[in-house]
């Protein structure tokens, strides 16, 4: 899309504007700002948390891993598709040579 949409949303208390190109992109933007301040607010309640830089910090921490542990759990799941897809094919070349 040749032309982008400007918006602003607010992240810990602070605004950013940031230019989007999609309606999509839009929507995306503005529930990864909502989930990061739901879990700012989160660290803020049950830790002692003061600086906002610690707080934000241990927010990138939380997403960071999850992506981290998602690809892992992607990984494995790939490799037991592919070894099943080959006992899968070596069952089908012992029957066809038969």
């Amino acid at each position: 899309m040749a032309d982008s949409l400007k918006i602003k949303v607010t992240i810990a208390g602070r605004s950013y504007p940031i230019k989007v190109n999609s309606v999509n992109e839009e929507e995306g933007m503005r529930k990864a700002a909502n989930q990061i301040n739901d879990l700012v607010s989160k660290f803020e309640k049950n830790y002692a948390v003061s600086d906002k830089q610690d707080v934000l910090a241990m927010c990138a921490l939380q997403f960071a891993s999850l992506i981290e542990i998602n690809a892992i759990n992607k990984e494995q799941e790939n490799d037991k598709a592919t070894k099943n897809l080959n006992k899968l094919s070596d069952l089908i070349d012992e029957h066809l040579n038969k």
